[in-house]
């Protein structure tokens, strides 16, 4: 079968999925690696392979770009040492209890430590789309965690990789060096490119079309730096989506926002919504790869490597945090535990993908072992998206209290915002020579806007008339430049989250181009 055929296949997968997922309230991922499953059975497609360089290449650079800028840096910093925790020696840990299974499974040590480091990270884009509705606390631990942790496994894979295929000795100042330029080097790649990228939109200005092109470079920039000096790209691309989320908002125009808000959300739903049909393809392959006879032994690995990945992360999330609760007491420590059941949603939500799939796809034909690492990758990737399908009993179960966090930030920024921009009014009507007339009109507009703020009757100013006046439009969007420059110094002081900002500005963004109307495509 041809490109083309493909390309319509996978699309045709992701509408069918979407409309699927709608009626019977299965999660998209687990339904697009069932059509997967189906598509890669039959004989025109059976020959379609995922090459890992197009995951770790193409695929994982923009998916995990989109979920960087789209996450809070605020909640990482509040939970800064759980995600260490998660995305370091949780994935060792995994890694260590796979390896040790696998052997006592026959498998040889090198090879079983390759799968372990294959196994040991949770997936992205997965953990997006099945923990959709989590508070935002547990939402964003477990994105960064799976935003981090495919650095610290990649690391591990390439020592694994390394003895196996090499023979190198392994001693503690080579693991210690090669986890120190993953992290470091991948980190300062991500800073460089992130600094590129903010330079480059400041040159182009308000050019949407330019400025959505460095946008779509960035990741790929930051990658490229990364894999130069042979450091993590993956955390190069977290590192630099998350610097630009903070730099963004002062330097990214309205008209430029916009477009890239209506973009990335359909490129990540394409390529997220492919990769998973593509890695259902796969699990047939994985299944004839294995010699004859090889089957019964493969499919018990399987079961106690899955067994093991699900295990490790439970036994985690149920020692670790007492562990932690008696060597740090401090009342701000105090503040951010949780209870026996919101851990019991993180350790089910330990979700694989796409790069644990990657990574056991690149290794080389020459190892022995590479079919069945391939096959348990595969069924661990199974297991893990299955759990997604209790994850809405187990939210009920659970009982989490309301996140009434955002909605409070909300109104406080808007709050805000609104209340600077009324008393800037004089000022900047004054400024810009505009009419008494129109200073009252816009001032009219303010206080019935608080007012609704204040009873809860809100439409964020939606109702104000369209006028052609220009000392209106002058000075509506000199107020709106207020108002913004208001909700970024909240994020700054932390009063309110990044997500809270994202939400407001789009709503400004919006405003302005409408007032002037400069939105197009051109």
């Amino acid at each position: 079968m041809g490109a083309l055929e493909v390309v319509v296949a996978l699309g045709a997968a992701l509408v069918v999925a979407g409309i699927v997922a709608r009626r019977v309230r299965i999660p998209p991922p687990v339904l697009l690696l069932v059509i997967g499953t189906a598509l890669g059975l039959a004989p025109a497609l059976s020959a379609v392979r995922l090459p890992p360089e197009a995951v770790l290449l193409l695929f994982l650079p923009a998916l995990l770009y989109w979920e960087s800028l789209t996450t809070s840096l605020r909640e990482i910093r509040t939970n800064i040492r759980v995600i260490g925790l998660l995305s370091t020696a949780l994935v060792v840990a995994t890694a260590g209890g796979v390896a040790y299974v696998a052997h006592l499974l026959g498998v040889a040590w090198g090879p079983a430590w390759v799968l372990g480091a294959a196994v040991a990270p949770t997936d992205a884009t997965a953990v997006s789309v099945l923990a959709r509705g989590l508070p935002r606390r547990t939402t964003t631990v477990l994105r960064a965690e799976s935003l981090v942790n495919d650095g610290t496994a990649l690391a591990i894979f390439g020592l694994a990789m390394a003895v196996t295929i090499d023979g190198d000795e392994l001693t503690t100042a080579k693991i210690g060096g090669l986890f120190a330029l993953a992290y470091a080097g991948g980190v300062l790649a991500g800073l460089a490119a992130a600094w590129l990228a903010l330079t480059a939109r400041r040159l182009i200005g308000d050019e949407p079309l330019l400025a959505n092109t460095v946008s779509l470079l960035t990741p790929f920039l930051a990658f490229l730096l990364a894999e130069v000096v042979h450091a993590s790209g993956v955390l190069a691309v977290v590192a630099c989506g998350l610097v630009i989320s903070q730099y963004g908002p002062r330097t990214i125009s309205a008209r430029t926002r916009t477009q890239a808000f209506a973009f990335w959300p359909l490129t990540t739903f394409v390529l997220n919504g492919a990769l998973f049909v593509l890695i259902g393809m796969q699990l047939p392959d994985s299944v004839r790869g294995l010699h004859d006879g090889t089957l019964p032994h493969s499919a018990a690995v399987l079961a106690a490597v899955a067994a093991t990945v699900v295990g490790v992360r439970f036994a985690w999330s149920f020692t670790t945090p007492y562990l932690i609760r008696a060597l740090d007491r401090r009342p701000a420590q105090r503040l951010l535990r949780v209870g026996a059941r919101a851990r019991t949603i993180s350790a089910i939500a330990g979700f694989r993908g796409a790069v644990s799939l990657a990574a056991a796809l690149a290794v080389p034909s020459a190892v022995a072992e590479r079919d069945l690492i391939v096959f348990v990758t595969s069924g661990v990737i199974v297991v893990t998206l299955g759990l997604g399908l209790f994850m809405p009993a187990v939210v009920r179960w659970a009982r989490l209290p309301d996140d009434d966090g955002p909605r409070q930030e909300l109104l406080l920024a808007q709050t805000t915002a609104s209340q600077e921009a009324l008393d800037a009014l004089p000022g900047v009507g004054a400024r810009l020579g505009v009419d008494d007339l129109v200073v009252a009109r816009l001032r009219k507009e303010y206080e019935r806007h608080l007012s609704d703020l204040h009873t809860g009757d809100d439409d964020d100013g939606d109702r104000a008339e369209q006028t052609e006046h220009e000392q209106y439009t002058m000075l509506k969007l000199e107020l709106l430049a207020h108002k913004r420059a208001t909700i970024v110094r909240l994020r700054d002081e932390r009063r309110i989250d990044d997500v809270v900002l994202r939400q407001l500005q789009g709503k400004l963004d919006i405003e302005e181009v409408r007032l002037t109307g400069t939105y197009t495509t051109e």
